[in-house]
């Protein structure tokens, strides 16, 4: 094969649908296709063609127009142009074009597209595929090898092999200990007219019942744990392991959305466990300082290079780093009330942005802030600062640097009781200024990390009832999510920095998550919801038809696509030894990389476009 023929094949093998063809199809293609050259100018189609051909840009760029001149596409590299072979494509006779460059194509006639067609079913696919599915497919393929990150994906539903075993509360503890017997259970769930009241173990019957010397005939209420820590059947199997590490308990009920569920229990973990995953949770619960702290968050760095090498997905990657930093934040809460005292007053520590999304990558700024009970008193507030203060600063060792903002719960303005919290909400939503619509995007992703009191629920509703009815404010929101677009220009090329540290990269964090997780927050706004992850946010939005089925479900495949993307960036900086950043070049991804990576920017502009025309975001943008 000589050298242009070569160039040829190359250029196909990496490009979608020719590269899902074998490699003797592809040795034989070249020669069937012909090559032209068209000045710019040229009328495209060509006209003095023999035969209908599909159309394969190799270099320059063509405008497609409908019968009204109206612009509708431009194409560029690697696009496949609308093709008269077959009935199910594109008829050209509707459009016309121009080349807008120098253009050079290549020409495969259809009655051999049809054949490859015909002969091969993962090319014909993409004829038949939508961007979507085209999307999906590309996610797929960067879901290398997952082993090591088995409690990565896994959700606790999917360990929960037997029927739940229940109880009632009135029960003897003796029975309740013949029940466990018979079930071969560690645990039982006690419920009261089906709701979830309290559980026992086999160390609770040994520890509250023999070995205090308790009557078995006792009611089980008696020894039951009634505050419960509970998690979702749909949570992973990660975050539940590192709760029940936090917690140093073994059992979690977990909940759907018709009550208990069943049991987890650090066993069933165990069970799907790697040991090539790292998990720092363990030592975080032990440290004694604030240095020991410092130097377990050192390992973050290894911990995200060691995930994206075992495949996994930015979803999973941010839920187990957001994992490790809920536990450093926790730690420092209880160290910090160790020298200082028991609290006052009830309170929630709150963190917002990546970690209360739980998509954090190592390391991010910290974001945070205090919710106070109403019954605070002026002189209580001194506590309370130098909580923030200990806790602010412990985390600025940890790697997470203070906000360049000042969004800290060492800010007095973001430390206050819940009454406050409420009216500054109420501002927010009812007078929409720019100001407003920024602290907006930051506090309406709120979490909370510590709150015992549940001082957080009463706030998320008060918050949800009323954005959900505010029009205009949702309206507001839309028109400042639009303004982080996806890097993409005109011709489907890729809108680079030009000039200083970062010349030709593109900020895939700001340009390509950004504008998924300002769309996602709209979305669950309109609805009322309360997810904060963006994944989960869509996935509600969806369901609760405040966005297609379809369009939440190509939301979620862009965000997994271009975080992934991004997780492995930084990973291979840390592998380095540079710090990490945002700033993604195009020469380093494939040619299907960055095909499938327009696909996902371009359907990002989409749904952006759809959103602004619902909203009729330019008037309040």
């Amino acid at each position: 094969m000589d050298v242009e023929l070569i160039e040829i094949r190359e250029f196909l093998a990496n490009h979608a649908p020719f590269d899902q063809l074998p490699d003797a199809e592809l040795d034989l293609l070249p020669k069937r296709l012909t090559v032209r050259y068209l000045r710019r100018g040229s009328a495209f189609p060509p006209s003095d063609d023999a035969e209908p051909c599909l159309y394969i840009l190799h270099r320059g760029a063509v405008e497609l127009r409908d019968g009204d001149g109206g612009l509708i596409s431009k194409l560029a590299e690697g696009d496949l142009c609308p093709s008269p072979c077959g009935k199910d494509d594109t008829d050209m006779a509707a459009l016309s074009g121009q080349t807008a460059e120098d253009t050079l194509v290549y020409l495969l006639p259809c009655a051999e597209l049809e054949r490859l067609r015909a002969e091969h079913p993962a090319f014909a696919e993409h004829f038949d595929d939508s961007m979507s599915h085209r999307l999906r497919k590309a996610l797929d393929a960067i879901k290398t090898d997952t082993a090591g990150t088995a409690l990565m994906t896994v959700q606790v539903g999917e360990l929960l092999s037997r029927p739940l075993v229940q109880a009632s509360p009135d029960i003897s503890i003796q029975q309740a200990a013949g029940i466990m017997s018979e079930a071969r259970v560690s645990s039982l769930v006690i419920t009261e007219q089906g709701r979830l009241v309290g559980m026992i173990t086999d160390r609770d019957l040994r520890n509250r019942c023999l070995a205090a010397g308790l009557p078995p005939t006792e009611p089980v209420r008696a020894i039951m744990t009634e505050r419960l820590h509970t998690v979702h059947d749909d949570t992973l199997g990660f975050e539940a392991l590192i709760t029940m590490s936090r917690l140093n308990v073994h059992h979690l009920p977990v909940l759907d959305e018709q009550g208990v569920r069943g049991v987890v229990s650090t066993s069933d973990l165990v069970r799907v466990q790697s040991a090539n995953a790292v998990y720092l949770v363990g030592d975080i619960h032990k440290a004694d300082s604030v240095e020991t702290l410092a130097a377990i968050s050192g390992k973050l760095g290894e911990l995200q290079i060691q995930l994206v090498h075992s495949g996994a997905t930015a979803s999973q990657i941010g839920q187990a780093i957001t994992a490790v930093t809920d536990a450093i934040t926790l730690r420092l809460l209880e160290l910090a009330e160790e020298e200082l005292g028991a609290p006052p007053v009830p309170y929630c520590w709150m963190a917002g942005g990546s970690q209360a999304r739980r998509e954090q990558s190592s390391h991010s700024d910290q974001d945070n802030a205090l919710l106070i009970a109403d019954h605070l008193s002026p002189e209580d507030d001194a506590y309370f600062r130098m909580l923030a203060q200990r806790v602010n600063d412990g985390l600025n060792a940890c790697g997470y640097i203070y906000c360049p903002g000042d969004v800290m719960a060492r800010n007095d303005k973001w430390r206050q009781p819940l009454k406050i919290w409420t009216k500054y909400f109420n501002t927010w939503i009812k007078r929409p200024e720019p100001m407003a619509l920024m602290l907006s995007s930051v506090f309406f992703d709120l979490r909370p990390i510590y709150d015992p009191e549940g001082l957080f629920g009463e706030l998320s509703e008060r918050i949800r009832t009323l954005s959900k009815k505010e029009t205009i404010y949702i309206a507001y929101m839309a028109a400042n999510a639009l303004k982080h677009r996806p890097p993409l220009g005109f011709f489907r090329n890729f809108v680079l920095i030009r000039g200083g540290e970062h010349d030709h990269t593109f900020d895939i964090k700001h340009r390509g998550i950004v504008p998924i997780v300002d769309l996602a927050r709209v979305y669950a706004l309109s609805a009322g919801l309360q997810e904060t992850n963006t994944l989960e946010r869509l996935r509600a939005a969806g369901a609760a038809k405040a966005l297609s089925a379809d369009g939440a479900a190509n939301l979620v495949d862009a965000h997994e696509f271009i975080g992934t993307l991004r997780m492995r960036h930084q990973a291979e900086q840390l592998r380095r030894g540079e710090k990490a950043d945002n700033f993604l070049s195009p020469d380093d991804l494939s040619p299907l990389e960055r095909g499938h990576l327009k696909d996902a920017f371009a359907l990002i502009n989409t749904i952006q476009e759809s959103l602004g025309q619902r909203y009729q975001a330019g008037r309040f943008a």
